[in-house]
């Protein structure tokens, strides 16, 4: 999963002096981890709609049904990570290449998987967007940024039980 990425794209800040009682120093560094979420959540959210369009066999009814609610999921959740880090008096990264640079996950495969490798890699996925919300918690809840917590606990809350759902499906 883990993947080696060159340098993350430079941040653009668009308000300095915000008066909302966390720092610049801060801000920057809370803004580096959802740009992080915003990439594994927009990576996760295309690889799930290709498995959705190309998923085939005999779960095909349920796991496009099932698929088209994660998507769905996912593109609601792009905004609100994106609207945070302007709150925080930055730019939103919105490219592919600022998303490949800053994604821990792989893109979504050229050739469609069968469907039980679909739910193993949307599995990893859903933890690993978990994951990356978890590695920046400590550092929100320590600069007191109880909107950032409150999103961070959302998205883990969301992604657990999406990997728990698909996992149910394989039997394990």
């Amino acid at each position: 999963m883990s993947k080696t990425a060159p340098a993350a794209p430079k941040l653009h800040l668009t308000s300095k002096n915000l008066g909302i009682g966390i720092s610049e120093k801060n801000r920057e560094a809370i803004v580096h981890g959802l740009s992080r979420l915003l990439a594994d959540t927009y990576t996760l959210y295309l690889t799930t709609h290709n498995f959705h369009w190309n998923v085939t066999g005999p779960m095909f009814n349920t796991l496009h049904l099932m698929f088209m609610s994660q998507y769905n999921e996912l593109w609601n959740a792009v905004d609100p990570i994106a609207e945070r880090i302007r709150a925080l008096g930055y730019s939103a990264p919105g490219s592919y290449a600022a998303f490949g640079q800053l994604t821990k996950l792989p893109d979504a495969p050229t050739e469609p998987p069968a469907a039980e490798d679909m739910i193993r890699a949307l599995v990893r996925g859903n933890e690993a967007v978990a994951a990356t919300a978890r590695e920046l918690l400590p550092l929100v809840e320590k600069a007191g940024d109880q909107p950032t917590t409150d999103l961070l606990s959302a998205r883990m809350d969301i992604h657990e039980k999406s990997a728990w759902m698909l996992r149910s499906m394989l039997g394990e």
